[in-house]
């Protein structure tokens, strides 16, 4: 099977993590913002984006190219300070994604990083607010402070993932 890698970023870490994978599988990697190919021309997907403000970077992309997308395996990876579990599911599940996406991709949740003084005013500025709101003072002071979770390693799921679709093409002919 021929996949590729769509990827959205703000700050990098989705990119680095897209380019992590496309480097070890081979597959290409793609901007959704610079570059438009044939969505036509792969198999299987693999979609990457950033959790900002709760919802996906890449909703929009995903939704304006969903008759190319409907058909084809779909692996979704995630990047956000949020370990996976009912609180990144609840962010992904309001992102307003097509429910035969999500209830068929392969999802990883993946840890990134953020640096406070590389972030938009804007985006402290909500930092901030939400650290002062957030009842979890772990998750608060992160929010404040920043924090770095990259972690090559953690793409070895989703490799294994794409070996196995690559591997029951072949094994299918």
């Amino acid at each position: 099977m021929k996949g590729a890698i769509f990827f959205a970023s703000k700050y990098g870490s989705t990119e680095q993590y897209a380019n992590w994978i496309g480097e070890a599988s081979g597959l290409p990697v793609f901007d959704v913002k610079s570059t438009n190919p044939n969505l036509a021309d792969y198999d299987f997907l693999v979609l990457g984006s950033p959790i900002i403000y709760y919802k996906l970077l890449n909703r929009k992309w995903i939704q304006a190219n969903w008759v190319n997308i409907e058909n084809k395996k779909t692996i979704l990876f995630t990047v956000s300070g949020a370990p996976a579990g009912k609180k990144l599911n609840r962010w992904i599940a309001e992102s307003k994604l097509p429910n035969k996406l999500v209830s068929s991709m392969e999802h990883f949740a993946l840890r990134g990083r953020q640096i406070p003084k590389e972030l938009t005013w804007y985006d402290r500025l909500m930092l901030i607010i939400g650290a002062l709101k957030n009842p979890n003072p772990v998750a608060s002071k992160e929010e404040l402070n920043g924090f770095d979770y990259m972690d090559k390693s953690s793409i070895e799921p989703i490799l294994k993932y794409i070996l196995q679709l690559q591997h029951n093409d072949f094994t299918a002919s």
